[in-house]
């Protein structure tokens, strides 16, 4: 009865076009929260820092949880059809503008909600550590300037907002302040900012091209017309920068001395997933890629992936090994990306959800297992599963998605993968992600013998914080759960790759 009167009253009052206005509103300043909430508040925290550790990790935690729900609540609206913007014109050619689409609810779900539960993870991890308030800054800055990222609509402060991750990630990497930590934070940020300038070189050409840094102008203008290939060679080389490909990869597993919250925020659904984020808003959503590119770019994915994947294969440091398969597991979602068919776009995405899911509680089970043995050298472990049973199994859970074994949710993203490639009729390339596939079960399962198995080298080693094993183990459980309930997100990401296509708004 309540729920027939609550909506006779809705569908009278959104005859009033004053109501229809503030709906508009409502979501357009839901919107700027989701963004400017967490950036905004990232500041507030060293504040909070210095009067109560307890109550600045809460509040970081329910930054990016406000992320979460809010990018939850517009969910509804979006998937109707009626896309949230906001636009403001700061001087004339450049307007700030935020817009939520399909794609974007889809990527700032997946990150805040993978970002929420790395800081919760990070209340047991970096307790005993120093510079905390500015952790907690620099993470909540992070993921807030990811959904400024995701949602712009405009090329200059889509490039501001991939800055400062970058900026704020330079200070995440070298966060132990040690010769090495800073050494290799500062080449983190010295190439994926020198790749950023060169993709700016490719927005102004664009600009040139088009008269506009708006997505929405730059699209109506081209008409479905392919870009420059100059253009196109710019913007991927900030792309494959920030995402590690070869060979821009080495800084990915030399971020390894970062704390594993950090590893896992750079791995997982945020940073490195920035680039592949980006490669579908431009050469999916608003540019047509050329015939030479859809070529190119997964020959360039396939020797990335089968490098890094050789790599994780004999490497004995266990955040280099996931971070190798980081690299190599990219590869697949540009594969995806590339192929521009409703199947391989499609695995492309769910690749990005179910990889970020994995491979964040593969980090967290990394930190929890280097905390507790002090060391990362898998050679020097084993047994482990005796003493810590609960990571062991949110490890092995996690590296089944990873490999794509069925029923979890990495074996699904794959085959959509492999088979839209197969659909355009690249069954080499197809064949090649295929052994990847197979390197891939090769390395974590020796990874998982050599930490997990065998007799137990280190002695007095248990599982000592419950918010670690339990944020692992959460992950752990969507990967499973992800496969099984398939069906639904598989049906979100349909949507959201029909909006791309053009084939529905």
């Amino acid at each position: 009865m309540v729920l027939c009167l609550f909506n006779a009253g809705y569908r009278l009052l959104s005859r009033i076009p004053s109501f229809n206005i503030f709906l508009s509103m409502k979501n357009e300043i839901l919107l700027l929260c989701i963004v400017f909430v967490p950036v905004i508040g990232s500041f507030i925290l060293p504040v909070l820092g210095r009067f109560s550790k307890q109550l600045r990790n809460i509040i970081a935690l329910i930054f990016i949880t406000i992320s979460v729900i809010l990018s939850l609540i517009i969910l509804p609206g979006i998937l109707g059809g009626r896309d949230v913007l906001v636009s403001y014109q700061l001087i004339p050619g450049i307007s700030f503008i935020l817009q939520a689409d399909k794609l974007a609810i889809f990527m700032a779900i997946v990150s805040s909600f993978i970002g929420a539960i790395i800081i919760l993870y990070s209340i047991g991890y970096i307790s005993h550590y120093e510079n905390q308030n500015e952790y907690y800054m620099m993470v909540v800055l992070f993921l807030g300037s990811m959904m400024g990222l995701i949602f712009s609509g405009n090329l200059i402060f889509l490039f501001l907002f991939w800055e400062i991750t970058t900026i704020a990630c330079w200070r995440l990497i070298g966060f132990f302040r040690g010769k090495i930590q800073v050494l290799r934070a500062d080449k983190a940020f010295l190439i994926t900012v020198f790749g950023a300038l060169i993709m700016l070189m490719g927005f102004v050409i664009l600009y040139s091209q088009t008269g506009s840094f708006d997505l929405a102008v730059i699209k109506k203008t081209l008409n479905g017309a392919p870009i420059s290939n100059i253009v196109v060679l710019l913007i991927l080389f900030g792309i494959f920068s920030k995402s590690a490909t070869l060979p821009f990869h080495t800084w990915l597993p030399d971020a390894g001395v970062a704390p594993s919250p950090v590893t896992a925020l750079l791995h997982a659904a945020v940073l490195v997933k920035i680039g592949v984020y980006v490669f579908a808003r431009l050469f999916i959503a608003t540019f047509t890629l050329g015939t030479v590119w859809r070529i190119a770019v997964p020959v360039i994915a396939a020797v990335s992936m089968l490098i890094s994947a050789g790599a994780a294969y004999v490497e004995t440091d266990l955040k280099r090994i996931l971070a190798y398969s980081t690299i190599s597991q990219i590869s697949f979602i540009f594969l995806g990306l590339a192929m521009r068919n409703e199947v391989s776009i499609a695995g492309g995405l769910l690749y990005i959800l179910m990889h970020g899911l994995a491979k964040g509680g593969l980090f967290l089970c990394a930190g929890i297992v280097e905390q507790n043995t002090g060391t990362k050298d898998i050679t020097k472990m084993g047994g482990l599963i005796k003493t810590m049973p609960v990571t062991a199994m949110a490890f092995l859970f996690c590296s089944f998605s990873v490999m794509g074994i069925p029923p979890f949710g990495g074996f699904f993203s794959k085959y959509m993968v492999i088979t839209g490639a197969i659909n355009e009729g690249q069954t080499i390339i197809a064949i090649v992600f295929f052994a990847g596939a197979i390197l891939t079960l090769l390395y974590l399962l020796r990874v998982f013998a050599l930490v997990f198995l065998g007799d137990l080298k280190i002695s007095q080693v248990r599982e000592k914080s419950a918010t670690m094993v339990s944020s692992a183990a959460i992950l752990a459980v969507l990967s499973l759960a992800g496969g099984i309930f398939i069906k639904y997100p598989a049906d979100f990401v349909a949507t959201v790759v029909q909006q791309m296509l053009g084939i529905i708004k």
